[in-house]
């Protein structure tokens, strides 16, 4: 895949309309430091939990009489779970996530998924990407992207989102006119060569006026880039862990003044069919973890009240262990918000281990809703074109 750093590079170098000179002249870098996002606009960071994360062991109802039943290798000791309330607590390796318990910036909501559950792990992430459940909608535009394709293009030069990591952007931020692009290091989108002066024509309707334009915004994002790559950043601390070194690099592109206003990255590895309990545990301490390093930098960086974080898988794992030390592909699970601007701990009763439905936890919020708040009362952008309908939101946001 051509990177965004090799594109803009082999555009600079070669095109015509580009006139060879050492810098850019002050009153057009000016013109360019101006047109900088605006620095209170507020920004979505998606992680998204790859492999069906089990919600059970994650938020866990260890008040429900049935999750010793179905529980008995892998049920967590009650008295070593972070307490929530006095029926449901979180796995223990998520220490971390303790202090953003009692600082009020992590909520949960249980029970979330969709009407006729699918267990296919690419079908699945499909409908919670693009949001739709029919397959024939699955190669099109994904929720974000729709959303982002609402509102005014950034700056230019700069995407309306971002995926961190390898590969191409994922589905959800796909769109008909809002740009996503993908980016592994600060590097990516530090330029090699000197950006140069455009050629002298002063019409802003012609085309060296817009490769003019472009290129000093491209100029001016680089440079904020540069800084931030030279820079040491000792004020931060982050685990030693690749999500952490992924949410860090969204953090140093806040603190650049990066345009986007969805970052969005993964953490794989939650297909948990044997001998769950000692990577589970693993998953969950480097998601906490990195969860708070991040939250930390940005509330000591300024930074954290323009900031939401969402935690989803594409389904949980089924209520009952299997025979290999595991779970198999469920159904409904909780889904994590975090910030200063949520409203804490619990929104909403977990669904019971009672009360099944063909053996799986029952939906008791549909997915829909918590993107129908995101957009409209965090992104401020209507959300019945992303999400094909209305969707009433959900009470987790502070105003």
């Amino acid at each position: 895949m051509l990177s965004r750093r090799n594109f803009l590079n082999a555009t600079l170098r070669s095109s015509s309309l580009i006139a060879l000179a050492p810098t850019v002249p002050g009153f057009l870098a000016q013109a360019a430091r101006a047109a900088a996002p605006e620095q209170d606009s507020r920004v979505l960071v998606v992680i998204q939990l790859d492999g069906g994360n089990d919600g059970i062991n994650t938020v866990v109802p260890f008040g429900d009489e049935a999750y010793a039943k179905h529980r008995k290798v892998l049920r967590l000791p009650t008295d070593q779970l972070i307490k929530i309330n006095d029926h449901v607590g979180l796995n223990p390796a998520m220490r971390e996530a303790a202090p953003l318990l009692e600082s009020g910036r992590l909520a949960i909501v249980p029970g979330v998924g969709y009407p006729n559950p699918n267990r296919s792990h690419f079908e699945s992430m499909a409908i919670w990407q693009s949001a739709r459940l029919d397959p024939e909608e699955h190669n099109g535009a994904g929720w974000l992207g729709r959303g982002l394709d609402e509102i005014p293009r950034p700056v230019e030069g700069q995407p309306a989102s971002l995926y961190l990591g390898t590969g191409a952007p994922p589905l959800a931020l796909r769109g008909r006119l809002a740009i996503a692009s993908a980016i592994e290091r600060i590097d990516d989108i530090v330029l090699d060569a000197p950006i140069t002066s455009a050629g002298t024509s002063t019409d802003d309707n012609d085309l060296a006026a817009f490769v003019r334009r472009s290129t000093l915004d491209a100029y001016t994002t680089a440079e904020r880039m540069a800084e931030l790559a030279r820079g040491r950043d000792s004020s931060a601390r982050y685990p030693s862990t690749g999500l952490a070194e992924r949410l860090r690099l969204a953090a140093r592109l806040l603190k650049g003044g990066y345009a986007a206003r969805v970052l969005y990255t993964s953490q794989s590895g939650y297909d948990t069919h044997s001998g769950q309990l000692p990577t589970h545990g693993a998953l969950l301490s480097e998601l906490a973890g990195a969860l708070r390093a991040f939250l930390d930098d940005l509330a000591a960086s300024g930074l954290a009240e323009r900031v939401l974080v969402l935690c989803f898988s594409e389904f949980g794992r089924r209520v009952t262990e299997n025979g290999s030390s595991g779970t198999d592909h469920g159904t409904a699970g909780p889904l994590i918000l975090a910030g200063p601007r949520v409203k804490p701990g619990l929104a909403g009763p977990m669904p019971s281990l009672l009360d099944l439905e063909d053996d799986d936890l029952k939906m008791t919020v549909d997915f829909r809703r918590v993107y129908a708040t995101i957009l409209e009362s965090w992104l401020g952008i209507p959300s019945r074109s992303a999400l094909n309908g209305t969707f009433d939101p959900l009470s987790i946001l502070r105003s």
